[in-house]
């Protein structure tokens, strides 16, 4: 999809990904699914919870994963053109949102 072809209201910002960048987040999302779903079924199975705490690790695991590569990727496309532009509310935006991620 074009970024010409995207219609949005003027209060949301879009982010267009290109191809690979869509890719490994879907991937990374769909593997943390996939461990959240096998949670729900130990849980209904009566696994022992060690067992199943083991296998939340790993869902939180992959979770901040994914949250590592979307603050890289915002960092290195959207903040960077945004400097370039001379938007430094972007500056603040990223201090807040760290803010946030480090609770």
């Amino acid at each position: 999809m074009d970024e010409k072809e995207v219609q949005v209201c003027p209060c949301h910002r879009l982010k267009i990904r290109n191809e690979k960048e869509y890719k490994d987040l879907i991937h990374r999302l769909n593997r943390a699914e996939g461990q959240i779903r096998g949670i729900k079924r130990m849980v209904e199975e009566n696994v022992y919870c060690p067992d199943i705490l083991v296998q939340v690790s790993a869902a939180k695991a992959a979770l901040d994963g994914f949250s590592k590569e979307l603050l890289g990727n915002h960092i290195r496309d959207c903040v960077k053109e945004d400097i370039r532009a001379g938007k430094d509310e972007s500056i603040e935006e990223l201090v807040t949102l760290l803010g946030k991620l480090m609770k």
